[in-house]
C-alpha cells in the first residue's frame, strides 16, 4: 500500500471514524457503529475496506488495528521515499539524512549523539571542499543555505563543525580537512 493509497482510504469521514474506533478499543462491528455513530450498514462498509487493505483485521479478541502492518509500511515508505538521495550504501543512515535533511535544508538536528555527528559530518562535507580556505563571511552565507527555514542558525551549526573538527579555525579562516 503506497502512501497514495493510505490517503485515499482515510478520504472517507466514516472509515476514518470506524478506525478511530477500533483504535480506541471497539472490538466489534456494532460496537464501531456505536462509537463511531455510523449506521451498521456504514460500519461494516468502513469495516469491510479497512479489513481489505490490512490496516484493521480481526483476531480472537475481535477488531483490532494492524499496527505491526501500518509500521512495516511507514519503514518501506522512508526507505523508497523520494527526495533527496543520499548514497551512503546503509539504509540506516540514508534514513537518518532523510529525516533531517530535506531538498539540501537542515531540518533539524538529532537528539541522540552519534546520529547528530552523522548529520553534522553530511553538512560539512557537502557545504565545503576538503583544504580550501573559507573566510568567515562565506562560511556563514554557506551555512544559513543549510539553516534556512530549519529550527537551527548558522552560528551553532559553524560551533558544532568546528568543536566536532569537520571544520578548522584559525584568524577569521576556516578550512575542512583532508580526510
Amino acid at each position: 500500500m503506497t502512501a497514495d493509497d493510505l490517503a485515499g482510504l482515510f478520504a472517507d469521514e466514516k472509515r476514518v471514524r470506524a478506525f478511530a474506533a477500533v483504535a480506541l478499543g471497539a472490538t466489534t462491528p456494532a460496537a464501531v457503529a456505536s462509537r463511531a455513530e455510523l449506521s451498521a450498514k456504514d460500519a461494516a462498509v468502513a469495516l469491510l475496506r479497512l479489513q481489505e487493505r490490512q490496516v484493521v483485521t480481526r483476531d480472537g479478541a475481535g477488531l483490532t488495528v494492524a499496527y505491526r502492518y501500518l509500521r512495516q509500511r511507514a519503514r518501506e515508505g522512508a526507505a523508497s521515499a523520494p527526495g533527496e538521495e543520499f548514497g551512503s550504501g546503509d539504509a540506516q543512515v540514508d534514513a537518518v539524512l532523510r529525516t533531517f535533511v530535506r531538498d539540501g535544508r537542515l531540518v533539524g538536528l538529532p537528539a541522540q549523539w552519534t546520529r547528530k555527528k552523522l548529520v553534522l559530518r553530511y553538512v560539512a562535507e557537502r557545504a565545503f571542499e576538503p583544504g580550501v580556505d573559507y573566510p568567515e563571511a562565506a562560511v556563514n552565507d554557506r551555512l544559513r543555505a543549510w539553516c534556512e527555514g530549519g529550527t537551527l542558525d548558522h552560528v551553532t551549526l559553524r560551533r558544532y563543525l568546528v568543536d566536532l573538527h569537520h571544520l578548522h579555525r584559525r584568524e577569521g579562516v576556516y578550512w575542512r580537512p583532508a580526510e
